[in-house]
């Protein structure tokens, strides 16, 4: 039976918001370890914990990278705890202390919490385990408000991309949404993959190459080609980092068709102008941007062949409207 470890750092709130966009570092362990961040008090917003669950002893390598996730922890050079665990399911324990959510018409639970029995919600289980993504983060929140949002605005999708997954859980949304859709689902974390394998499973959620089934592909971005195969996509959703999102910009755009609609978050507010100038570049156009807290969650629009072109002799934003056509 395997061990199971626990290190736990204090860290700020605004470290943690960090981490649950950014939970990717270097480990010297074997496997990825689980990194859960938690509130430890409401009467001290500020004060919050990282626990990270390893499945063998912390090395002094993987502890001197853990302590990279908390700079404020070196700053005041706090020593992590370190604890065994009892043979437990600590990834469940984990995971009990997260209430269900409510974004737009979704109801979202851990297999520990409860489905509403509201028949205008819809019920999507997720229990993250190694690949994060329950929906508790702003970025994920804000998918989901803007998926709804389109869906009620009216628009209808066939052809759906979800880049880097996590859990599936927007991936999940779409197919709820736009249940004739044919979507397909990435993550270069092949954990990522199986996790989201697993998630389909519980929400009865059908994987394949048809219609009204997920398709789940393990890639670094649209570099897989099945993802080349079936695009061009009319909805690209992306919930990773800016730096990612930047560098991706010329192959969403190659999968994109004139009226693709792109979801864009996992960035920060002060990121924002950078990611938003890559697309410009590529033909799109922000339509807008959801904020919660510091963390927006753009649509953005193919603008159509030849309809977006530069006015020679003005000097105006990129992001300036008369830069595009009708889209």
């Amino acid at each position: 039976m395997s061990e199971t470890w626990k290190v736990s750092i204090p860290c700020t709130r605004a470290e943690a918001r960090i981490l649950a966009a950014d939970y990717l570092f270097v480990s010297s362990a074997d496997s990825s370890p689980t990194i859960v961040a938690s509130e430890t008090d409401a009467k001290r917003p500020d004060e919050w914990m990282i626990d990270v669950y390893c499945d063998a002893e912390p090395d002094p390598d993987l502890i001197a990278n853990l302590l990279l996730l908390s700079p404020s922890a070196q700053a005041a050079s706090a020593a992590p705890m370190i604890e065994r665990l009892a043979d437990e399911d600590w990834v469940t324990m984990s995971q009990q202390g997260l209430e269900p959510l409510r974004a737009g018409r979704f109801h979202v639970h851990t297999a520990s919490g409860h489905p509403s029995d509201n028949p205008g919600l819809t019920n999507i289980c997720i229990d993250a385990g190694q690949a994060f993504g329950t929906g508790h983060h702003e970025t994920t929140m804000g998918c989901l408000q803007s998926l709804d949002q389109l869906r009620r605005s009216g628009h209808r999708f066939r052809h759906i991309a979800d880049v880097g997954t996590g859990s599936g859980l927007l991936a999940f949304a779409a197919h709820h949404l736009w249940r004739d859709a044919k979507i397909i689902a990435s993550d270069i974390d092949p954990v990522a993959v199986a996790v989201t394998e697993a998630n389909a499973g519980q929400n009865a959620i059908k994987l394949g190459n048809g219609r009204s089934q997920i398709r789940l592909v393990r890639s670094n971005g649209l570099d897989h080609p099945a993802l080349r195969q079936r695009a061009p996509f009319d909805l690209i959703i992306a919930n990773i980092l800016a730096g990612p999102l930047v560098a991706l910009s010329p192959q969403i755009a190659a999968a994109s068709a004139p009226g693709t609609v792109l979801l864009l978050a996992g960035l920060l507010s002060r990121q924002q102008a950078e990611v938003v100038r890559a697309y410009v570049r590529e033909g799109f156009r922000l339509k807008h941007a959801r904020l919660a807290n510091e963390w927006p969650c753009l649509t953005l629009v193919k603008a159509k062949k030849y309809g977006w072109t530069r006015k020679p002799h003005r000097k105006k934003s990129p992001l300036a409207s008369d830069y595009f056509g009708e889209c």
